[in-house]
Protein backbone atom coordinates (compact mmCIF):
# COMPACT_ATOMS: atom_id res chain seq x y z
CA UNK A 1 0.00 0.00 0.00
CA UNK A 2 1.05 3.56 -0.75
CA UNK A 3 0.58 6.43 1.53
CA UNK A 4 -0.70 9.57 -0.27
CA UNK A 5 2.29 11.67 -0.02
CA UNK A 6 4.55 8.81 -1.80
CA UNK A 7 2.27 8.94 -4.83
CA UNK A 8 4.31 10.74 -7.79
CA UNK A 9 4.02 11.79 -11.38
CA UNK A 10 3.45 8.44 -13.43
CA UNK A 11 2.30 6.05 -10.18
CA UNK A 12 0.08 3.28 -10.81
CA UNK A 13 -2.19 2.87 -8.55
CA UNK A 14 -5.88 1.18 -8.12
CA UNK A 15 -8.67 2.96 -6.76
CA UNK A 16 -12.18 0.16 -6.91
CA UNK A 17 -10.57 -2.16 -8.80
CA UNK A 18 -9.67 0.68 -11.16
CA UNK A 19 -5.98 0.53 -12.89
CA UNK A 20 -5.10 4.65 -12.34
CA UNK A 21 -1.97 6.71 -13.67
CA UNK A 22 -1.10 9.82 -11.57
CA UNK A 23 -1.26 12.97 -14.19
CA UNK A 24 -1.05 15.38 -11.53
CA UNK A 25 0.12 15.45 -7.64
CA UNK A 26 0.39 18.83 -4.85
CA UNK A 27 0.46 18.30 -1.61
CA UNK A 28 -1.16 20.97 0.58
CA UNK A 29 -0.43 21.61 3.88
CA UNK A 30 -3.58 22.38 6.16
CA UNK A 31 -2.73 23.81 9.66
CA UNK A 32 -3.30 21.84 12.76
CA UNK A 33 -5.24 19.25 10.45
CA UNK A 34 -2.36 17.39 8.52
CA UNK A 35 -2.50 18.01 4.74
CA UNK A 36 -4.14 16.50 1.60
CA UNK A 37 -2.87 15.76 -1.97
CA UNK A 38 -4.28 16.89 -4.93
CA UNK A 39 -4.20 14.57 -7.56
CA UNK A 40 -5.06 14.24 -11.65
CA UNK A 41 -5.76 10.88 -12.36
CA UNK A 42 -6.17 9.05 -15.77
CA UNK A 43 -8.48 5.35 -15.59
CA UNK A 44 -6.14 3.40 -17.89
CA UNK A 45 -9.27 1.71 -18.98
CA UNK A 46 -11.15 4.24 -20.18
CA UNK A 47 -8.91 7.36 -20.36
CA UNK A 48 -11.28 9.11 -18.46
CA UNK A 49 -9.29 12.28 -16.45
CA UNK A 50 -10.65 12.77 -12.61
CA UNK A 51 -9.72 15.14 -10.22
CA UNK A 52 -9.69 13.36 -6.68
CA UNK A 53 -8.68 14.68 -3.42
CA UNK A 54 -6.76 12.27 -0.47
CA UNK A 55 -6.42 13.38 3.29
CA UNK A 56 -2.89 12.13 4.44
CA UNK A 57 -3.55 9.66 6.62
CA UNK A 58 -5.45 7.38 3.75
CA UNK A 59 -3.59 4.39 1.81
CA UNK A 60 -3.63 3.55 -1.84
CA UNK A 61 -3.78 0.71 -3.35
CA UNK A 62 -0.78 0.27 -6.09
CA UNK A 63 -2.39 -0.87 -9.75
CA UNK A 64 -0.99 -4.60 -10.99
CA UNK A 65 0.04 -3.54 -14.40
CA UNK A 66 1.42 -6.47 -16.54
CA UNK A 67 3.41 -5.69 -19.17
CA UNK A 68 4.40 -8.52 -22.54
CA UNK A 69 5.90 -7.85 -25.77
CA UNK A 70 3.78 -7.87 -28.14
CA UNK A 71 4.38 -7.74 -32.36
CA UNK A 72 2.45 -5.21 -34.02
CA UNK A 73 0.74 -7.26 -36.83
CA UNK A 74 -1.68 -4.85 -39.33
CA UNK A 75 -3.94 -1.84 -38.73
CA UNK A 76 -7.34 -2.57 -40.13
CA UNK A 77 -9.77 0.61 -40.14
CA UNK A 78 -10.43 1.53 -35.99
CA UNK A 79 -8.71 -1.94 -34.88
CA UNK A 80 -5.25 -3.41 -34.68
CA UNK A 81 -4.17 -6.52 -34.64
CA UNK A 82 -1.10 -7.68 -32.00
CA UNK A 83 0.52 -11.36 -31.99
CA UNK A 84 1.66 -12.08 -27.95
CA UNK A 85 5.02 -13.27 -28.39
CA UNK A 86 5.13 -15.91 -25.88
CA UNK A 87 1.90 -17.78 -26.73
CA UNK A 88 1.81 -16.32 -30.10
CA UNK A 89 -2.12 -15.44 -29.75
CA UNK A 90 -3.22 -12.56 -31.88
CA UNK A 91 -5.17 -10.14 -30.43
CA UNK A 92 -7.53 -7.83 -31.96
CA UNK A 93 -7.97 -4.19 -29.62
CA UNK A 94 -9.87 -1.44 -30.70
CA UNK A 95 -7.67 1.52 -32.00
CA UNK A 96 -9.10 3.85 -29.25
CA UNK A 97 -6.90 1.73 -26.74
CA UNK A 98 -3.87 3.59 -28.18
CA UNK A 99 -4.09 5.57 -31.24
CA UNK A 100 -0.40 5.97 -31.54
CA UNK A 101 0.29 2.24 -32.91
CA UNK A 102 0.28 2.66 -36.21
CA UNK A 103 2.01 6.65 -36.35
CA UNK A 104 5.21 5.03 -34.34
CA UNK A 105 5.10 0.85 -35.02
CA UNK A 106 5.49 -0.67 -38.62
CA UNK A 107 4.29 -3.74 -39.18
CA UNK A 108 6.14 -6.40 -37.73
CA UNK A 109 7.53 -4.39 -35.09
CA UNK A 110 7.60 -5.38 -31.51
CA UNK A 111 6.32 -2.99 -28.02
CA UNK A 112 5.61 -3.87 -24.76
CA UNK A 113 1.66 -4.11 -23.94
CA UNK A 114 0.38 -2.75 -20.16
CA UNK A 115 -1.99 -5.54 -19.02
CA UNK A 116 -4.61 -5.35 -16.42
CA UNK A 117 -6.57 -8.86 -15.84
CA UNK A 118 -5.05 -10.09 -18.62
CA UNK A 119 -6.51 -7.28 -20.88
CA UNK A 120 -4.62 -5.30 -22.98
CA UNK A 121 -5.03 -1.47 -21.41
CA UNK A 122 -2.11 0.85 -23.49
CA UNK A 123 1.78 0.56 -24.39
CA UNK A 124 4.68 1.40 -22.54
CA UNK A 125 6.47 3.77 -25.32
CA UNK A 126 9.81 4.54 -25.51
CA UNK A 127 10.80 7.90 -25.83
CA UNK A 128 11.95 7.95 -29.56
CA UNK A 129 11.72 5.67 -32.44
CA UNK A 130 13.63 5.34 -35.68
CA UNK A 131 11.78 5.44 -39.06
CA UNK A 132 12.87 6.14 -42.61
CA UNK A 133 11.98 9.23 -44.43
CA UNK A 134 9.67 7.75 -47.69
CA UNK A 135 8.68 11.08 -49.06
CA UNK A 136 10.63 14.47 -48.79
CA UNK A 137 9.95 17.00 -51.38
CA UNK A 138 12.66 19.77 -52.13
CA UNK A 139 15.69 18.24 -50.61
CA UNK A 140 18.21 21.21 -51.13
CA UNK A 141 22.12 20.30 -50.82
CA UNK A 142 23.61 23.25 -48.23
CA UNK A 143 20.74 23.87 -46.32
CA UNK A 144 22.26 21.71 -43.66
CA UNK A 145 22.45 24.76 -41.31
CA UNK A 146 19.35 26.06 -42.19
CA UNK A 147 16.51 26.65 -39.05
CA UNK A 148 13.70 26.30 -42.35
CA UNK A 149 11.66 22.81 -42.30
CA UNK A 150 9.54 20.61 -44.26
CA UNK A 151 7.02 18.42 -43.98
CA UNK A 152 8.30 14.92 -44.48
CA UNK A 153 6.27 11.49 -44.68
CA UNK A 154 7.67 8.47 -43.03
CA UNK A 155 7.74 4.55 -43.54
CA UNK A 156 4.62 4.42 -41.41
CA UNK A 157 2.34 7.31 -43.01
CA UNK A 158 2.66 9.66 -40.00
CA UNK A 159 3.95 13.25 -41.67
CA UNK A 160 6.19 15.38 -39.46
CA UNK A 161 8.24 18.10 -39.97
CA UNK A 162 11.71 17.81 -40.43
CA UNK A 163 15.01 20.70 -41.51
CA UNK A 164 15.04 21.34 -44.91
CA UNK A 165 18.43 18.82 -45.24
CA UNK A 166 16.38 15.84 -44.25
CA UNK A 167 15.71 14.42 -48.35
CA UNK A 168 14.08 10.36 -48.97
CA UNK A 169 16.02 7.15 -47.62
CA UNK A 170 17.30 8.83 -44.26
CA UNK A 171 16.79 6.94 -41.06
CA UNK A 172 15.51 9.48 -38.42
CA UNK A 173 14.19 9.64 -34.62
CA UNK A 174 10.91 10.95 -33.82
CA UNK A 175 10.05 12.14 -30.56
CA UNK A 176 6.50 9.79 -29.69
CA UNK A 177 5.73 12.08 -26.77
CA UNK A 178 5.18 15.18 -29.38
CA UNK A 179 5.66 13.78 -33.11
CA UNK A 180 8.53 16.01 -33.48
CA UNK A 181 11.98 15.47 -35.19
CA UNK A 182 15.02 14.82 -32.75
CA UNK A 183 17.94 13.76 -35.15
CA UNK A 184 19.41 11.63 -38.08
CA UNK A 185 19.64 8.23 -36.79
CA UNK A 186 23.22 7.45 -36.56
Amino acid sequence: MYGVTDLRKDTLIDIDGVPYKVLEYAQKQMGRGGSIVNTKLKNLITGQVIDKTFKNVEKVKPAEIGRQSVQYLYNTGGRISVMDQTSYETIELDLSVDENIPKYIIEGGTIDALTYDDKIIGFEWPKNVTLKVVSAPGADKGNSSSASTKEVTLETGLNIQAPQFIKEGDIIKVDTRSATYIERAK
